[in-house]
């Protein structure tokens, strides 16, 4: 009996030892993970950063040369001198302000009223606004240039801008409605039992209440502002019009603009402090922006 009971004892304890072991194992093996992952995801970032402080010899020599043997950190003034960078920075700036700001304010709007009112033909409305995220802006796009056009905002930074003003898009009505419902419609009768209008509630009771969800609005619309590309590449024709997602192709042209000599180290250059505002904008708003994703149920 003694003999049986130490086999079992020493068989429990083998297999808890394996048990710990393949714990220890499966916990190192997600610690690697994750690790390797973002080490993967961020070697398109790294090799920007290092070809960015190259010189135009060590772009083109095969194998290539991972590091750069003496850091170029005279490219990022190049940027800025050779082309009108500051310019394009600033066009880009009053584009996503204004856009941010319009797309903020109309789309609150817009979603309250869907949010709070009931009125005949609501819920084909509703419809109807959700019907048109399934439109790609390639559809569009022709009606647009011809409406623009027609009142002679071409080569203006309107085109860009005002649109944002009318409702900025049913994706960020659609986001705001939800975030909106969640919010206690008891506040807007015991608002109204004090004398407030639906003005009043609006600004004054469910905006303040409403930050997650609005800084949600505010960064996914600034990101998709700055880094445009489609738009303002059929809209704006003059130099001193461009934004920054625009400007940036100039350095893709080795012969002609900048002349024949390569410049695919200052491409890397801007592409590096290009997306800047737009990477420090998510960290300083990371807080808002998942607390309005998850309070609106926006997932995936």
């Amino acid at each position: 009996m003694r003999g049986q009971s130490l086999t079992a004892a020493r068989r429990s304890a083998s297999q808890n030892t394996v048990a710990v072991i393949y714990r220890r194992a499966l916990r190192l093996s997600q610690y690697l993970l994750v690790v390797l992952l973002p080490i993967l995801f961020m070697g398109p970032f790294f090799w920007t950063v290092a070809s960015s402080l190259k010189r135009i010899p060590e772009l083109h020599t095969y194998p290539p040369v991972v590091l750069p043997a003496i850091p170029q950190w005279s490219n990022y003034v190049q940027v800025r001198t050779d082309v009108p960078f500051g310019l394009w920075v600033l066009n880009s700036t009053i584009v996503v302000v204004l856009s941010v700001l319009g797309t903020v304010i109309s789309a609150s709007a817009a979603a309250f009223s869907f949010a709070r009112f009931r009125h005949p033909g609501h819920d084909v409305l509703f419809l109807l606004m959700l019907g048109t995220m399934m439109l790609p802006v390639e559809v569009t796009i022709i009606p647009s240039y011809l409406m623009f056009f027609a009142v002679g905002w071409l080569n203006t930074l309107l085109p860009l801008i005002v649109p944002s003003f009318f409702g900025g898009g049913a994706f960020f009505v659609f986001l705001l409605r939800q975030f909106f419902l969640s919010i206690p419609p008891e506040l807007d009768e015991a608002a109204i039992m004090d004398g407030a209008g639906w003005p009043t509630i609006f600004w004054q009771i469910v905006m303040p209440l409403s930050r997650p969800a609005l800084a949600t609005v505010a960064v996914i619309a600034f990101i998709s502002h700055w880094e445009e590309f489609m738009q303002p590449l059929i809209y704006l024709h003059s130099e001193s019009k461009f934004t920054l997602a625009i400007g940036l192709r100039y350095f893709q042209d080795q012969a002609g603009y900048l002349g024949t000599e390569p410049r695919e180290n200052l491409l890397m250059a801007a592409a590096v402090m290009a997306p800047l505002p737009s990477v420090l904008l998510f960290f300083m708003a990371q807080r808002y922006f998942v607390q309005g994703v998850v309070m609106t149920g926006i997932k995936g």
